[in-house]
């Protein structure tokens, strides 16, 4: 598996796993932890959660599906922007840690901005990476001003990513929060890669791109982001037959000819546009 690289040096699979969503019926528990166990096998063994995802039940099933694996994993969780103070992040924190049934989490995440200062969410950060609860730290759904607010706090250039929405659809980061982060080495990773309801998957461009390269359009939009070394995806898959799918998109090459009907179906910014979330 392709890797990308964090500011620390440390070394992730640029297709990792995603679990929003997930954990949140029992019926489908089984194949939601064989998807994911699917996914470490194949070198996606980065998988991200949150204690919000399914009122924490989505780390209760990573826990699960890590269970005696988990030196295999570099695992993610996000703690809620209500929670983010000084001795809250710590307690979630703490709570996310027990959910999983690890002693440490290998990134941990603002979820998105909030009403806490950043700075007594940076110091707490901070804390729990000195005294090893965590190994590194970072936020999501930042845009770029944000992020200049984060950088210009003491401390605030040791986040080592920014989770954010971005595919085909969603371009935006393009014009200014990307090329932002890769002039500090920070990786971003893209969540939802592959749109939301289908639509994007449905497009007739990304449908002839596929048939060219005799893949999906799922893999074609997943090659898109992750063509570089810049961008960490982390679609969620929730069967071991979706997560190869994913798994393969990672080989997958596209031509100059591929990246220019992309453009015209999907045009990149030629402006500021305001970081799109959900």
């Amino acid at each position: 598996m392709k890797t990308a690289t964090l500011p620390d040096g440390s070394a992730v699979p640029v297709m990792g796993q995603g679990t929003w969503m997930m954990a949140e019926s029992r019926g489908s528990r089984d194949e939601e932890i064989a998807a994911l166990r699917a996914g470490i096998d194949l070198g996606m063994t980065l998988v991200d959660t949150a204690e919000i995802y399914a009122h924490g039940r989505s780390e209760e099933l990573v826990g699960e599906a890590i269970a005696g694996r988990r030196d295999e994993v570099f695992l993610v969780s996000k703690v809620a922007p209500h929670h983010a103070s000084r001795t809250g992040t710590r307690r979630a924190c703490e709570a996310s840690l027990k959910r999983l049934g690890t002693d440490r989490l290998d990134l941990y995440l603002l979820h998105w901005p909030g009403g806490v200062p950043l700075g007594e969410t940076v110091e707490a950060l901070a804390a729990l990476k000195q005294d090893g609860l965590i190994r590194n730290w970072g936020v999501s759904n930042f845009d770029t001003e944000e992020m200049e607010e984060l950088f210009a706090l003491p401390g605030g250039e040791d986040c080592a990513t920014n989770q954010i929405l971005y595919n085909l659809e969603e371009r935006g980061p393009e014009f200014d929060l990307l090329p932002w982060m890769a002039e500090r080495g920070v990786p971003a990773m893209a969540y939802s890669p592959v749109g939301q309801g289908g639509a994007l998957l449905d497009h007739p461009v990304l449908h002839r791109v596929a048939q060219h390269h005799r893949a999906s359009p799922a893999q074609v939009a997943l090659a898109f982001l992750v063509d570089g070394d810049d961008v960490i995806a982390i679609p969620k898959a929730g069967s071991a037959t979706h997560v190869r799918e994913n798994a393969a998109a990672a080989d997958l090459v596209l031509g100059l000819n591929d990246r220019h009907e992309l453009d015209a179906a999907f045009p990149p910014p030629k402006e500021k546009r305001p970081l799109a979330v959900i």
